[in-house]
């Protein structure tokens, strides 16, 4: 028998055997078989939302290769981040000592993590954990700092979803741009108060900047603390006495580092080779006391270089602003003038074209305490450590820094103690990408090999 279909019939049957096509080959959302929608976990969304985007950039914390890997010696790209947070010790030498993680499971508080995320130092006691993160971009969120704030006291787990995501979208900002205020100075028989006054950055632009001012001293200074305030994005601030006090700069007028362009300005990198290491610090905000019956001193009439390096990777101009307080003392109080090191090496001889390592042993005629630690070197310096020799800690190393514009600043929470004997090294990588050698000398095709710091002689 033949059977006839009408053209209603076929589209009937077209429409039945679509409608059985589809329903064998989709699953219904909430039918047993329903495959559950993928939970992204908080860390995946920690990584694409906060560390990728502003932490794992070039530069900073995205690779090995990164310029001031050697300092902070974190890597936090996608599949890296996790093992090199959590439970690891830091690097900041405060923090360490403080007992402080990268990341601690369970103890935002005592995770560094959290510390340099959240701008205000009221929440860790204004402890020196160094600038908040990300350096020169805007701050994390109220809500972002939160989720990982959550997510540490959670545990910090690998997997598995235990923070609000919403947070993320939070728009809150964790500090205002108005928020900042001015250090109060000393009364006026504790001591004296400096300031640099505001400035501008533009926008995707770094700022170096040096004005030579006088202290306003009429007598000799005994300075046995100083304090130091900044507005945000400051990579470091530096005082900075003169080696030879001819052909000095003019007094209060702004000296920058680098043009508009971002070219080198010749003269300011020249009267760098001036200078002598006397204060500097590289977080927003530091309080340091010299142990008790020691103190700096500073001439009558004294005029310092005062150095503000500020960081803007954002679109819109930011302000820079520096106060200082130095405190005194009066000098019958005080048993030992700390001693600014500046242990200098002039026996440079770089070859051409050529990657050298260079040290130089300057030993101690004196048992000696040291209290802080700092480097200089000119641009084809391109690492700076320093070990010590002799001692239960021979060959110990106290100090590396990979950036010679901006050299790391160590302060030893306890001082290192060299008996008489004992030595300091500086052991310096020097890449000359030139095609003539280089040889010790104080223009900025010259090169330097300088530690610089404090210390005490017992």
């Amino acid at each position: 028998m033949k059977y006839t279909f009408s053209i209603f019939q076929w589209s009937l049957l077209a429409a039945l055997g679509l409608g059985i096509g589809v329903s064998s080959c989709q699953k219904s959302d909430d039918g047993p078989d329903a495959e559950p929608t993928p939970v992204v976990s908080t860390l995946d969304q920690l990584q694409r939302r906060i560390l990728t985007p502003t932490c794992a950039v070039s530069g900073c914390h995205s690779s090995e290769s990164d310029g001031t890997f050697n300092q902070h010696r974190l890597v936090l790209a996608a599949g890296l981040a996790y093992k090199n947070l959590v439970g690891v010790a830091p690097t900041n030498t405060t923090a360490k000592a403080n007992g402080l993680l990268r990341v601690k499971p369970f103890a935002a508080l005592e995770s560094l993590l959290y510390h340099k995320l959240n701008a205000a130092a009221s929440h860790h006691s204004g402890a020196n954990y160094g600038n908040p993160m990300p350096l020169g971009k805007e701050l994390l969120t109220v809500g972002q700092i939160e989720f990982v704030r959550r997510w540490i006291e959670a545990g910090a787990p690998e997997t598995g979803n235990v923070a609000d995501s919403t947070l993320l979208d939070d728009q809150t900002p964790s500090t205002l741009p108005d928020s900042f205020e001015a250090l109060q100075p000393p009364a006026a028989s504790q001591g004296l108060q400096m300031r640099l006054e505001p400035f501008s950055i533009n926008g995707n632009f770094e700022r170096e900047l040096f004005i030579r001012k006088s202290v306003g001293n009429s007598q000799d200074m005994y300075i046995n603390r100083f304090e130091v305030k900044m507005r945000p994005n400051s990579h470091h601030f530096v005082i900075y006495n003169f080696r030879n006090n001819q052909n000095l700069p003019a007094v209060n007028q702004i000296r920058d580092l680098r043009n508009p362009d971002n070219s080198y300005n010749i003269q300011t990198a020249l009267s760098m080779q001036n200078h002598v290491y006397f204060i500097g610090v590289q977080a927003p905000y530091i309080d340091y006391v010299f142990p008790e019956g020691t103190a700096l001193m500073l001439p009558a009439n004294a005029t310092v270089d005062m150095n503000s390096h500020y960081v803007n990777k954002t679109a819109s101009p930011i302000t820079g602003e520096v106060y200082i307080n130095l405190y005194t003392t009066d000098k019958s109080k005080v048993k030992t003038v700390v001693k600014t090191m500046d242990f200098n090496n002039t026996d440079l001889d770089i070859p051409a074209n050529k990657r050298v390592t260079l040290t130089k042993t300057f030993t101690m005629s004196k048992p000696v305490k040291v209290l802080v630690l700092t480097s200089h070197t000119h641009k084809l310096g391109e690492k700076f450590v320093i070990r010590i020799k002799g001692g239960a800690r021979d060959g110990e190393i106290i100090y590396t820094s990979t950036d010679w514009e901006h050299p790391e600043i160590k302060t030893f929470t306890t001082p290192i103690q060299l008996a008489k004997g004992d030595a300091l090294v500086s052991e310096i990588t020097y890449n000359n990408t030139t095609n003539k050698n280089v040889n010790f000398g104080l223009s900025s095709e010259d090169e330097m090999g300088i530690i610089f710091g404090y210390y005490i002689e017992e």
